[in-house]
């Protein structure tokens, strides 16, 4: 096997990998917002943990329910990070391949192709997850110490 990489083929692999590079920062701009998120709930549930406590027994209930409500939140953003990540995955295996098909002269166009939409429908399922939280986040509505 010959290991003779032509020029004018790797420009052109690196113009197509720019459109996937982009997709990339685009879900690693995602992440970063998943893990603000995530972030603040676990804030919110460790303040919540804290005062229960100190609180009376008409306030548990409420309480205990913005709690569940938190750890739905919680496993909703965990799992579109994790998608994120699985979407992120594709796309990087989806450059590498397209590189190592230009250096092997393989055809590998099939397989690049699957991983496009692999990690499209990743990427999918991560923003549904996302809304999914952004929803319990602002119909649930918050315990109000008195």
């Amino acid at each position: 096997m010959a290991f003779d990489p032509h020029v004018p083929e790797i420009a052109g692999v690196i113009q197509l990998a720019i459109a996937p590079v982009f997709m990339l920062t685009a879900v690693g701009t995602v992440i970063g917002a998943l893990n603000i998120r995530l972030g603040r709930a676990v804030d919110r549930r460790r303040e919540l943990e804290e005062r229960l406590a100190r609180m009376s027994e008409a306030e548990l209930p409420s309480a205990h329910e913005e709690l569940a409500t938190i750890a739905r939140r919680i496993r909703f953003v965990y799992f579109s990070i994790v998608f994120a990540v699985i979407s992120a995955l594709f796309v990087a295996l989806l450059i590498a391949g397209a590189f190592i098909g230009a250096f092997v002269r393989t055809d590998l166009s099939l397989t690049i192709a699957a991983m496009f939409v692999c990690a499209m429908l990743a990427l999918i399922v991560c923003l549904l997850l996302f809304l999914k939280e952004i929803f319990l986040a602002v119909s649930t509505p918050r315990y109000v110490p008195r």
